[in-house]
């Protein structure tokens, strides 16, 4: 049941990820602003619009979540957490670094999730128990995706989406966390949002941190990274896409990570 689900997840995100671009760097694209003063885009409630019907016609029993339209109570253990765009920011601006993200909780835990990234033709999608698994080409046979074995952060690439919500993101001021990991780490980047857990899960980056998440931001992130053979918490080093902050990592840089913002 479980594998049917990922497989109709990557379908759907695939095609929601198709919308999107239909409206990527479209000049006349009008741009507006949530209550929380975030951007939204008509991309982003076409293509969750486009999920939440494939959805109902599939799974009509199942709950869904989604950033956009709110939350569907649904009367199976089942519940879909939809962000057709995460990194709206990166998307208006022309950045080809977002995401389209799909996820399915049982019992209020992700068991699977897919982070599809339409403007670079790449995807990583996993469930649990089941391997993750990276598609740069659809129609391709997928490959294995595993974390790097970097064993320490001065080895190694950190990511995050927006040094500024270290300020602004968190009721405590964090900015230090970011500039103590920045000097511990080689080399930082802010290949952020859901492609910047991409990177990890593939291999490519050490750790991607991040001080604000919501649940649609992070329940496809803890399959996809823990089925890679990472570890996904929070700030505090509990497995958890409801704690408000996030942190994927290869594993063995984990415990040098929490050694900064534990306390936080």
């Amino acid at each position: 049941e479980i594998e049917l689900r990922l497989s109709f997840a990557v379908e759907i995100a695939y095609l929601a990820g198709a919308v999107t671009l239909e409206y990527f760097r479209r000049r006349n694209l009008s741009v507006e602003r949530k209550a929380d003063h975030s951007p939204v885009t008509i991309a982003d409630r076409a293509a969750e619009e486009l999920l939440r019907s494939r959805i109902a016609e599939r799974y009509p029993h199942d709950g869904i979540v989604g950033e956009e339209f709110g939350t569907e109570t649904g009367t199976s253990d089942y519940q879909w957490v939809l962000d057709p765009i995460d990194g709206t920011k990166s998307f208006v601006h022309g950045i080809p670094l977002y995401t389209t993200l799909v996820a399915v909780l049982r019992a209020e835990t992700p068991c699977l999730g897919v982070i599809h990234a339409p403007a670079m033709f790449e995807t990583v999608f996993a469930a649990k128990d089941g391997g993750c698994w990276h598609a740069t080409k659809k129609g391709a046979d997928p490959e294995s995706a595993r974390v790097s074995n970097v064993p320490r952060l001065n080895e190694g690439l950190l990511l995050t989406s927006e040094v500024g919500t270290f300020t602004t993101g968190r009721e405590r001021n964090a900015i230090e966390v970011y500039h103590r990991l920045e000097r511990a780490s080689q080399l930082t980047r802010t290949w952020g949002d859901g492609y910047g857990y991409l990177m990890v899960a593939t291999g490519r980056a050490e750790v991607m941190i991040d001080p604000k998440i919501n649940v649609w931001d992070g329940a496809a992130l803890l399959p996809v990274i823990e089925e890679a053979g990472g570890r996904f918490t929070d700030w505090q080093g509990r497995p958890s896409v409801y704690s408000g902050d996030s942190i994927g990592s290869n594993g063995l840089v984990a415990d040098e990570v929490l050694g900064v913002t534990r306390g936080w």
